[in-house]
């Protein structure tokens, strides 16, 4: 059995119903935390070929690695919504340690993705919808969760961003907006957090094969490869490692950073 470092520990993960936000839950549960799953959807887990539900996915997390678990549904664009999730977190699992703010993604109103989504045509109501899910959300979970960790004087942030962020994108330019955006609040929420004892971190993957990334793309075969390259696309477990290390204790005195996983597909300063 894995090393349960994070024994009795509270996280919440935003987004948990499948991809990078499944295995960041799975990655923590199997540390010991004890979890809150959410997700927007109760059948978002099964959108992109799956079969569970938020529900089923939240129990097998519980039955696979032996800690409690809730799920949450909620549209973390709403204040409301946000303090009723960690008010229904706390009240069944415990004050929160833990936050993995993952929710979010290159989305449009209807769900999809914006189409075209570049700077001069992208609807008003994609922009909306792409800077709410992903700036916005960030904002509000991030100071509902801060602010009891504040009180209790210890905690982790760890807000999830994209490479997109470093890099201007014809075909991703509200989503890169965005991302930019959540970053450089993460690095701001973070210089307010140190003297409580709080690291605020954010990571920011490249490509990365989740159901919904192969789902849409045509994906080359050979940036499939696992191991020989690090030019292909990231596994989500490559991704849940740095995440372990983040919540974990080898990171205590790491603040404020924006950790790329990319493989090194983007070489400069941050």
């Amino acid at each position: 059995m894995q090393n349960r470092i994070l024994e009795g520990q509270v996280a919440l993960v935003t987004g948990a119903g499948r991809g990078l936000g499944r295995a960041f839950a799975e990655r923590l549960a199997a540390l010991g935390c004890h979890i809150a799953v959410h997700g927007m959807r109760e059948h978002g887990p099964s959108e992109f070929g799956g079969t569970q539900t938020l529900t089923d996915v939240a129990q097998a997390i519980a039955d696979t690695h032996k800690v409690r678990t809730i799920k949450v549904l909620a549209d973390l664009t709403s204040i409301d919504d946000v303090s009723r999730t960690v008010r229904t977190a706390e009240a069944e699992l415990g004050p929160l340690d833990i936050l993995v703010h993952n929710a979010g993604g290159d989305i449009a109103a209807a769900g999809g993705k914006p189409d075209p989504n570049d700077v001069v045509t992208i609807k008003p109501e994609d922009v909306r919808a792409v800077i709410d899910r992903n700036l916005l959300s960030t904002i509000f979970v991030c100071q509902e969760v801060a602010r009891g960790m504040m009180q209790r004087r210890r905690g982790r942030i760890i807000t999830i961003g994209s490479v997109a962020a470093f890099k201007g994108r014809t075909n991703a330019s509200i989503y890169a907006t965005a991302k930019a955006g959540a970053l450089h609040f993460t690095r701001c929420l973070a210089d307010q957090m140190r003297p409580y004892d709080v690291a605020v971190n954010c990571i920011a993957p490249g490509d990365t094969r989740t159901e919904r990334f192969v789902g849409t793309r045509d994906v080359d075969p050979a940036r499939l490869a696992t191991e020989g390259t690090l030019d292909r696309i990231a596994t989500v477990d490559e991704v849940a490692r740095v995440v372990e290390f983040l919540a974990g204790p080898m990171s205590a005195f790491v603040s404020g950073q924006v950790i790329r996983v990319d493989g090194g597909g983007q070489i400069w300063p941050a």
